[in-house]
């Protein structure tokens, strides 16, 4: 499990990340919000922690630009500030939890088991495509090891319908009537757009043409 720690307190930073590397975690720790920003579209976590008052981008701004932009990986709020008006900030932001400093280090782990064991029930949304890459239907997201693309609409269900029948040749009519509405018309110009942005993210040998007949994902 992969988690990024946001802490500008390098005191307790460093204390924190120690801690969830002993319990068995892979940690990146940044000291600001900018940082933490770049770091998230750099690299895939599992979870994310993040403090609030920081320098750079606030914590509460981070998240919430984060979720505007589609990416839903779980985040903890790490925080001193304790209003009940600080607390329905952060979760409209799009928090998961929010833990209140000062606080016990097993209580930040049992949140973070809790919180990871209730992503991974929905482990059916994600689907593998190669050992180092799998897409989530739920959110549209490619995730690799150092890059999360959103995908468009007709794009993640052109890529779901080609991984649910993987190694076997999806026929243009089947991809057609899955991605098409009964009210909008087929293009064969769009549907060869979407396979060559498709094969741009994933490599363009993953994704073979069957010509006249259809697309297998190999």
């Amino acid at each position: 499990m992969k988690i990024l720690y946001l802490e500008d307190d390098i005191n307790l930073s460093q204390t924190i990340e120690e801690f969830l590397i002993d319990e068995g975690f892979d940690v990146v720790s940044v000291y600001n919000g900018n940082d933490a920003q770049d770091t998230i579209y750099e690299q895939s976590f599992d979870l994310w922690i993040l403090d609030v008052n920081v320098p750079g981008i606030n914590g509460f701004k981070l998240l919430e630009e984060l979720r505007d932009a589609k990416v839903n990986t779980p985040a903890i709020y790490t925080t001193s500030l304790s209003s009940m008006e600080n607390l329905s900030t952060g979760y409209n932001s799009g928090a998961d939890d929010y833990l209140k400093k000062p606080f016990a280090l097993q209580e930040l782990l049992f949140r973070i088991k809790a919180l990871l064991k209730r992503e991974y029930k929905s482990q059916d949304d994600i689907l593998e495509i190669s050992q180092n890459m799998s897409f989530n239907t739920k959110n549209s997201e490619l995730i690799s090891a150092d890059s999360i693309v959103v995908l468009n609409p007709k794009e993640a269900s052109l890529l779901t319908l080609l991984l649910k029948h993987k190694n076997e040749c999806v026929s243009l009519e089947t991809i057609y009537h899955n991605i098409w509405s009964y009210d909008e018309e087929p293009s064969d110009m769009s549907l060869r757009t979407y396979i060559k942005n498709l094969r741009k993210y994933i490599s363009k040998e993953k994704i073979l043409s069957i010509k006249k007949v259809g697309y297998k994902l190999v």
